[in-house]
């Protein structure tokens, strides 16, 4: 099961962002189980959407031994780092289209923690929202949360900012897509502007003059991403107080979605 959930691949790519083993000067001390097997629990829970002690003894681990190493990975920024690390081997075979971009966002209920707040289409119920930016064929490339009541216009920014500069086929590394798409929820002079002076073309609907249905054929593809997004069973309902851990479980679920990719 370890080599079903982390394969060789992608084994090999996050020993390339995993920080090293601390060590004991007194020496002495449990021996420290295995970072693969540590990372397929991780990953286990992530798309099962199980609780930590939940996790079965296949893998070695105690749920709480998993969690543990995934909060000192996530404080490390690990999650981040293999989702550009991926993003990377993507570019350099030529398989990110940047010609046009997509943004938007999708909500869940949320039981505790920051980052979350009152959501307008669930009756006031406590929620958190994710945003995205995909590129031509739905692989995201940058990711944020928020709480459910952040208008979405207030993401866009922070998400175009956050594009990671990521390797090209030829040339220099580009974190700047050539359109960005969005609905009527980014329909904002000052976005407009904003966009322009970056030398991004906009395609936003306008308010009460075009559908945003028009888009369609072109936004479908990160509706898409939303969905494939829902394969991980935990970012249904959000149950981490912290949210940089919420945050690490959707980098998770589109490092996944990114290397589901690289490996056809």
């Amino acid at each position: 099961m370890v080599e079903r959930l982390v394969p060789d691949g992608l084994w090999e790519l996050f020993q390339r962002v995993v920080p090293e083993v601390p060590t004991r000067p007194q020496g002495g001390g449990r021996r420290r189980y295995g970072d693969r097997e540590v990372l397929a629990a991780i990953i286990f829970v992530a798309t099962t959407g199980c609780t930590w002690a939940q996790v079965p003894s296949v893998f070695g681990p105690s749920g709480a031994t998993a969690h543990r190493r995934f909060t000192e990975w996530s404080q490390a920024r690990v999650w981040a780092k293999l989702h550009r690390l991926v993003l990377d081997e993507l570019g350099s075979r030529g398989e990110l289209d940047w010609s046009r971009c997509a943004i938007d966002s999708v909500n869940m209920r949320a039981l505790k923690g920051d980052l979350t707040g009152p959501n307008p289409v669930d009756r006031g119920k406590k929620g958190s929202k994710i945003h995205l930016i995909t590129e031509r064929t739905g692989l995201p490339v940058s990711i944020g949360i928020s709480g459910a009541n952040l208008h979405d216009s207030q993401a866009l920014e922070p998400l175009v900012r956050g594009i990671p500069p990521i390797r090209s086929r030829r040339g220099p590394r580009r974190r700047r897509p050539a359109k960005l798409h969005g609905d009527k929820g980014y329909d904002y002079g000052h976005l407009r502007r904003w966009l322009r002076q970056r030398g991004i073309r906009h395609r936003i609907a306008r308010k009460g003059i075009e559908s945003s249905k028009r888009l369609g054929r072109h936004r479908w593809t990160i509706e898409r991403t939303m969905s494939w997004l829902a394969g991980c069973r935990r970012l249904h309902r959000r149950y981490e107080r912290k949210a940089v851990h919420f945050l690490a479980f959707t980098s998770i679920a589109c490092t996944l979605i990114c290397y589901r990719r690289l490996t056809k």
